[in-house]
């Protein structure tokens, strides 16, 4: 597969975005300035990213709790994203969303979501009215290992199979649903599982930007073909805890130190791309200091931002027929 290097230096971009804006949100959590629970994707990036990096605005993607480097990956904006993780008016959702339930249609972003195995039944429905309307687009579930438990999830695969739908599955399997290893919790394999659906099913390194992004081309290339879902286990690592405070005493000593030191997915990018003379060290050195200034001019005018007005707690809430 060649690459060229506006789209390498691109993916770059993005998902160095992902990790500067959650390893702020970890501090600014810390520091009192984020409501909630927060859980944050570093660590994944190069799979949200590998896998978004291919689709339009008009593809649709479902999200999870840990929502934010799916929102970034699709194109949400940075700044309304941080002012909505902290509660502000001029969030992405007028900040009543927060770190769990982050959207933006206009993006093809239906939201992240806290119900675990909540986003494949949505996202069906997206690739039906796809397949319905026959606009060739695609959608895409992001899962983790853990949601691949759930009853909803196994009904959006046996439906997604049936109906031959546009969909996307993609499963996270960073080894841990909250804090129960997926070692004991998921019976047998997690590809093998949807093969059982007969849907093409694949396993792939989630940090390898590179791989993510090969399997994720066929994938679409057959949806927007007509034929019908595929799902894709990446096999990633969550350097932090299930949620931001997680003390994580079900992790072994120095896991994740060792973890960022080898299984970096970002190192991985910029040593393949350098090594192939694909991008210059000097390039992407450029793009972290953007990336940074981008990262402090979001904390900066989220924290400026006004908190909704009482008279709009009861808007956008409820629905009248």
């Amino acid at each position: 597969m060649s690459y060229s290097a506006d789209f390498l230096l691109s993916a770059y971009r993005t998902m160095k975005t992902i990790r500067m804006f959650e390893e702020r949100v970890t501090l600014e959590f810390e520091a009192g300035n984020i409501p909630g629970f927060v859980h944050v994707y570093d660590g994944q990036e190069a799979t949200g990213v590998g896998v978004c990096s291919l689709l339009d605005n008009d593809d649709i993607i479902g999200s999870t709790h840990r929502g934010h480097g799916h929102c970034i990956a699709k194109g949400c904006d940075v700044i309304g994203m941080m002012k909505e993780i902290m509660g502000r008016a001029d969030g992405l959702c007028k900040g009543k969303g927060g770190s769990m339930h982050i959207a933006d249609i206009d993006k093809g972003m239906l939201g992240a979501n806290a119900i675990v195995g909540g986003g494949p039944p949505l996202v069906n429905g997206a690739a039906l009215s796809a397949k319905t309307l026959k606009t060739g687009k695609v959608a895409v579930s992001f899962n983790g290992d853990g949601s691949s438990n759930q009853g909803t999830v196994m009904e959006a695969l046996n439906l997604a199979s049936v109906l031959q739908l546009p969909h996307i599955f993609i499963f996270e399997n960073n080894g841990y649903g909250e804090g129960t290893g997926a070692s004991y919790s998921v019976g047998g394999d997690i590809t093998e599982r949807t093969k059982a659906f007969g849907i093409p099913s694949v396993k792939v390194d989630g940090l390898d930007f590179f791989a993510v992004n090969e399997a994720t081309r066929v994938a679409i290339d057959r949806a927007r073909k007509g034929g019908g879902p595929t799902a894709i286990e990446a096999e990633v690592v969550r350097f932090g805890g299930h949620f931001i405070g997680d003390p994580q005493r079900y992790r072994a000593k120095d896991e994740i130190k060792n973890a960022k030191r080898d299984r970096d997915c970002l190192k991985f990018f910029r040593a393949r791309v350098t090594k192939d003379k694909l991008l210059t060290k000097k390039a992407m050195d450029q793009v972290d200091t953007e990336v940074a200034e981008l990262i402090e001019r979001a904390v900066q005018e989220a924290l400026a931002s006004p908190m909704p007005s009482i008279s709009e707690l009861t808007t956008d809430v409820y629905c009248a027929y």
